[in-house]
């Protein structure tokens, strides 16, 4: 049986840019500028892998805190200049994405113009347009599956024949839940100081890399896998 090439769907924030230490500092200056004692630690196990509108629910849940319109507003501003400032491809990305050969797309929590600043270093949103999709665009986000089920909806693929490449646990769980063969990328300058490692490893993604260097070794491995499936569905 001839399998085709699949679709590789990348989250984008931690995976194709080295972003995330950057939303995360940014988003705890913030609301500890407006009073909320929220550390950096807490940032990283609530909100990371997220969307907005999620982020926003659970400070309403653990701290009863409601951001006004100009909250909203002025940490949207402080976040865009620090990614324009301070992002840059995760290394080796722009290499390996040249090198591909598949279809791929990106799958990301963040809003569309968080989207746009952060796709436009070295011409990244090149390499996807138009294939980029966000939470804004399902009724549910990570770690829900809706959003990459959406994603190869519009591409053309079934679940079983997608690599989801994720940075966060809850990426990794709407992956896994959406059907798709997940690869973990433990690269990003986040997965320390995140203390992400054994909370990505818990949840047993199918692949787990270092360095996007590796992704042709990941590619076939992904194969390997989804081979395995068609001749053994579950």
């Amino acid at each position: 049986m001839s399998l085709g090439p699949g679709l590789v769907i990348f989250d984008c924030d931690g995976v194709v840019v080295d972003s995330e230490p950057v939303a995360i500092a940014a988003l705890a200056e913030f609301l500890q500028g407006i009073g909320l004692p929220v550390a950096e630690d807490y940032v990283y196990r609530k909100f990371l892998g997220r969307s907005w509108a999620t982020a926003t629910a659970l400070l309403d849940r653990d701290y009863g805190i409601r951001l006004s319109d100009v909250e909203l507003a002025a940490y949207k501003e402080l976040l865009l200049e620090r990614i324009r400032r301070d992002v840059q491809p995760m290394p080796g990305v722009v290499a390996a994405l040249a090198a591909l050969g598949r279809p791929a797309c990106i799958a990301s929590s963040s809003a569309t113009e968080r989207l746009a600043v952060a796709l436009a270093k070295e011409r990244l949103a090149d390499r996807f347009a138009p294939n980029i999709f966000n939470a804004a665009m399902v009724a549910r986000g990570k770690p829900a599956p809706d959003l990459f089920l959406l994603a190869a909806e519009r591409m053309g693929a079934a679940p079983a024949d997608c690599l989801v490449i994720e940075d966060s646990p809850a990426g990794i769980e709407a992956g896994k839940a959406a059907g798709m063969i997940v690869a973990a990328f433990l690269g990003g300058s986040h997965v320390a100081p995140g203390k992400l490692r054994p909370l990505i490893l818990a949840l047993e993604p199918e692949i787990t890399f270092e360095h996007m260097d590796e992704l042709p070794a990941v590619l076939q491995r992904f194969d390997v896998l989804r081979a395995q499936r068609a001749r053994c569905p579950a």
